[in-house]
């Protein structure tokens, strides 16, 4: 061992082993919080010594105010409440949706052909360019911006279901095979269990594109929601509100991000996330 190797060898030695256990578990979350933390710290620093004017940049302190003064006025859970029924209604129709036309896909050679073309087309237009003809078509309640978020999260979990029924391991589908296994045991033992992480990494994409879609539909049409409350921010440049906006969307994907790779670690713990 090497004279560094040797002095990290005794620093190490010195840390106690509960501290060493602790780390070793959380040390991936430390490591992000205080990348958030400092994040945070430079955005302050930055808007209190160089841009003054809130005008053009609002604070972390003044977006957490202005969060708190519109939880007080209940204006906050109003939006929140319109467009998270927008998007849980969306993406749980995007997710069954998806799996079950990834399925037909992968089982039908006649359903690949014909679908494939759609689905390619499909998932290449642009979600703005489609949007107010939606609105056009379902008006500006929830259900339109329903409508967007399922077709914008549904593609990748088409995508990512066929891609991982089609991954699974040829050998091991023709073991089973030998065994006398059915078409449908096979799909139970071993398609599925493989095409598991592709299916949820189409969740955690399908989750950035329905927050992106429920924030285009209301930008385009809506009376609530927190695409709404960041254009009518926006229309008066309150800064403060429209960070504010900004800040709930991106924890709230965080959040479920988060959520989808726990699931993942749990479904499919030989993976390492």
């Amino acid at each position: 061992m090497n004279a560094r190797g040797a002095r990290v060898s005794s620093v190490g030695a010195l840390v106690p082993a509960p501290l060493r256990t602790i780390y070793a578990r959380l040390g991936p979350q430390i490591t992000s919080a205080l990348s958030i933390a400092g994040g945070i710290a430079l955005w302050e620093l930055v808007g209190r010594l160089f841009v003054k004017n809130s005008l053009f940049l609002s604070t972390p302190s003044q977006i957490a105010n202005e969060i708190a003064m519109l939880w007080i006025s209940g204006e906050l859970q109003m939006h929140m409440w319109v467009s998270g029924q927008e998007f849980f209604i969306g993406l749980t129709l995007a997710i069954v949706g998806g799996i079950f036309i990834g399925l037909v896909m992968t089982s039908s050679v006649k359903a690949e052909k014909i679908l494939a073309p759609w689905v390619t087309a499909l998932y290449a237009t642009p979600t703005i360019a489609i949007a107010p003809l939606i609105i056009l078509w379902f008006g500006i309640d929830i259900w339109s911006k329903v409508v967007i978020c399922t077709l914008n999260g549904i593609f990748p979990m088409i995508i990512n279901t066929d891609a991982g029924l089609r991954g699974a391991e040829r050998h091991l589908i023709e073991a089973v095979r030998s065994f006398g296994a059915t078409r449908w045991q096979i799909f139970w033992k071993v398609s599925l269990p493989s095409a598991i992480p592709y299916i949820l990494a189409g969740v955690r994409l399908a989750v950035g594109r329905s927050i992106v879609a429920i924030v285009v539909g209301e930008l385009f049409g809506a009376r609530a929601g927190l695409g709404f409350m960041l254009i009518q921010a926006s229309e008066v440049f309150n800064m403060s509100r429209l960070f504010a906006a900004v800040v709930i969307l991106a924890v709230v994907g965080i959040a479920l991000t988060s959520l989808a790779q726990a699931l993942e670690r749990h479904l499919v713990p030989w993976r390492r996330l």
